[in-house]
């Protein structure tokens, strides 16, 4: 997850990249190896020339970024062709048995996904510029003037799975605030990731960027990660977007400071008060329009009160949209296509057309079961009791909190942010999705005329 998704998956595989290349034609004693360099060699050569690249990069003017975007999203569309090839390579690899057909969709490129990637390019081209903003100056007594400025946070590793899009939108976004990106997509998209990420070098650089300025590590063994998470001289930020394993990985390990991206359990509460139309329509969008994205809902939460009357229709549209329901007993009673939910199933992320309901005797009982299940990224309340409303987005703990609108629309696109680094879950620096703004730090400047201090 734009950058708004995230999965779960098994750890990477163990690849060598580099095999010895040898000539069977050469005779023994001419036998020549081709040398072999160890991941942390060739780690930090590619971090210190992303290094050297960050203060060049942190002052280019707007326009000169701009230009790059739009020459960066011109490549996109011209190297389409051969970005599906590469594409179709990591699909082939592609393990798609034991319910994992919705992380495939989510690595599978289409003409129409790559024209989404240069589109979300121009987007970016188009915001502002958040580098060197600033909210104003304060005169102090002494007449000295103080103030800041948001600057670049500098280099940004951004550790993801899956999702190739995610290379192009995570380069764009640091580019625009000015920061240098070294990108560490998964093994399973290592063809695309590494002909999107060639693309929009090659463009920056023919643009005017620094070389460094985009990098990718296209080493995918797991040492790589572990390497790459003890760099706190060449790296500022660590962003992982990914799942429960991947989190796990990167905060235990990282010396790098890190704004997690983490799943999304996804919560749907139907109020007593709620236009039942309405809800059915939220419901069935949020849970349909694309479920293997992490603002999906993934569990929906009806009021006792209308239960009887919302679920019997509201479930034959779901099951008609074909979703595997999973309920608790008064569920049950009904939606009869339901089967009995688990403890298990409430809380997990299916990232499918899987959905568990519960009814719930009220919205104490409802905000309970999110605080339990919850992993603080979208939760919505349908009502028309504004009362109920303004209570649950003061009390609801999630990046974004909704009040009669689809979970699908938490996202960096449609908040206006254009395409996002993804969604954040972590309450320092950012939370929610994660745009231009974000990726900025800020400094305080001083105008002085001679003042000392006494």
């Amino acid at each position: 997850m734009s950058a708004e998704e995230t999965e779960t998956q098994e750890e990477p595989k163990v690849e060598d990249l580099e095999e010895s290349a040898i000539n069977a034609d050469t005779p023994p004693e001419e036998v020549v190896e081709e040398e072999v360099v160890d991941t942390p060699t060739y780690l930090r050569a590619l971090l210190e020339q992303a290094r050297s690249a960050a203060p060049q990069l942190s002052r280019l003017p707007a326009s000169v970024k701009n230009e790059a975007l739009g020459t960066m999203a011109e490549g996109l569309e011209e190297a389409t062709d051969s970005l599906l090839e590469e594409n179709e390579k990591d699909l082939e690899a592609f393990d798609t048995s034991n319910g994992r057909e919705a992380m495939a969709d989510r690595l599978r490129l289409t003409p129409e996904r790559v024209r989404e990637m240069a589109d979300g390019l121009r987007q970016i081209a188009r915001l502002r510029d958040p580098v060197g903003q600033s909210p104003g100056m304060q005169e102090r007594p002494n007449g000295m003037k103080v103030g800041r400025i948001r600057v670049p946070i500098g280099v940004i590793g951004i550790i993801y799975e899956s999702r190739p899009n995610v290379t192009a939108d995570a380069a764009a976004l640091c580019l625009k605030s000015g920061n240098v990106c070294v990108l560490r997509g998964g093994s399973e998209a290592i063809h695309s990731n590494m002909a999107i990420a060639r693309v929009l070098s090659e463009a920056a650089q023919k643009a005017g960027l620094p070389d460094g300025a985009i990098s990718l590590v296209e080493r995918t063994e797991r040492e790589a990660v572990l390497e790459l998470l003890k760099q706190d001289q060449f790296i500022d930020l660590i962003i992982p977007r990914g799942g429960e394993s991947l989190m796990k990985l990167v905060t235990e390990h990282s010396t790098i400071p890190v704004i997690k991206h983490d799943k999304g359990v996804c919560h749907t509460y139907i109020d007593a008060e709620a236009d039942l139309a309405m809800a059915e329509a939220i419901s069935v969008n949020a849970k349909v329009q694309r479920p293997s994205t992490c603002n999906a809902m993934e569990t929906l939460l009806v009021h006792q009160g209308i239960a009887r009357t919302f679920l019997p229709k509201a479930g034959k549209a779901l099951v008609e949209a074909n979703v595997e329901i999973r309920g608790c007993e008064k569920t049950r009673q009904y939606i009869p296509e339901a089967q009995s939910a688990t403890e298990e199933d409430y809380g997990r992320e299916f990232l499918s057309l899987t959905l568990a309901v519960k009814v719930v005797k009220d919205m104490d009982e409802a905000m309970a079961h999110i605080r339990t299940y919850g992993s603080r990224h979208t939760e919505v309340i349908v009502t028309k009791d504004y009362g109920r409303a303004l209570r649950f987005l003061q009390e609801v703990d999630a990046g974004a909190v909704m009040v009669n609108a689809s979970s699908r629309l938490n996202d960096g696109y449609q908040f206006g942010l254009g395409a996002e680094i993804g969604i954040s879950t972590t309450r320092i620096h950012a939370r929610g999705p994660m745009g231009l703004e974000d990726l900025t730090c800020s400094k305080y400047v001083v105008y002085g005329s001679g003042q000392i201090r006494e």
